[in-house]
């Protein structure tokens, strides 16, 4: 096989594992604070793909300019879902967070059937298939934005969490709902806040591929077993684990369906996922419990 071929497909694959990862930091981060696993987190990813498909269709407002619109919807999204329903089964059995959880993902899907019909609906922007060569190989340029806007959209939200008083207040509800209360924290507060953040990066993750990807109501489903892959894979809960575990998913999604086929790149994927589990049942960044 001839090494451009292998170059391209490295290419591909980073391309795509750029856009799992920034779904999965979403997921991971909302997860590590409240200890909640989003089964609606794929449904949030494909209410940002319709928030910026209509924004240009009723504004004429481009994709990737309605990033902090889609941004602020599904913030507010998140958060009235977390202070409304979330909020009230934090300490409740996990059975009983799966359970809602999966209902508001069904409830959001059917609401989108219901209410904008359950044909695709694609963004054909002029730049949608235009592809940058250099030393050739192609670059599509809405895979490469969506990479590049991943990573800074990571950094930034890595950096607030590190060096803002309020990512610090974050970190602590992570470490200790108790401890964080005793030193005055709003933990109700931060709480709604991180479900927000999550909620809100993953619809920005959505409006990133609207041009690359069709807008369905069960466009997020896919995404979410990625997503819930990757995060398990690079350690429930660790932010920088979640950017690798997106990143090698990826990879080994592309080189599937060089191999393989399109058809069942999936399988490549599933197969590094058992692999890695089998050696490291901890995920790539967890610790061995001792």
């Amino acid at each position: 096989m001839q090494p451009d071929i292998l170059i391209q497909t490295l290419i591909n694959g980073v391309f795509t594992g750029g856009i799992y990862a920034l779904v999965s930091i979403g997921l991971t981060l909302i997860y590590g604070v409240m200890l909640i696993i989003n089964f609606a987190h794929g449904e949030f990813l494909m209410l940002g793909m319709y928030a910026s498909y209509w924004a240009f269709t009723l504004a004429g407002i481009d994709p990737y300019l309605s990033i902090p619109l889609s941004a602020a919807v599904l913030f507010g999204t998140g958060a009235l879902i977390q202070l409304g329903l979330i909020q009230r089964i934090l300490t409740a059995h996990i059975l009983m967070q799966i359970l809602l959880l999966l209902g508001v993902s069904t409830l959001l899907t059917g609401l989108v059937q219901f209410f904008l019909g359950a044909q695709p609906l694609t963004l054909l922007m002029p730049y949608s298939s235009f592809g940058v060569r250099f030393a050739g190989l192609v670059f599509n340029l809405p895979r490469m934005i969506a990479f590049v806007a991943s990573l800074v959209i990571a950094g930034g939200l890595y950096l607030f969490l590190q060096r803002t008083k309020t990512g610090k207040a974050i970190r602590a509800c992570a470490q200790s709902r108790e401890a964080a209360q005793l030193v005055g924290i709003n933990v109700k507060f931060i709480y709604m806040l991180t479900f927000g953040i999550g909620v809100a990066v993953t619809g920005v993750a959505g409006t990133l591929i609207s041009p690359s990807y069709p807008t369905t109501p069960t466009v997020g489903q896919l995404f979410s077993v990625t997503a819930f892959v990757v995060v398990v894979l690079g350690t429930m809960g660790n932010f920088i684990g979640a950017l690798f575990g997106g990143l090698i998913i990826g990879i080994a999604e592309a080189f599937g369906g060089l191999l393989l086929g399109s058809d069942v790149k999936v399988i490549v994927s599933m197969m590094v996922f058992i692999l890695v589990l089998l050696l490291r049942p901890q995920g790539l960044f967890g610790r061995a419990k001792t």
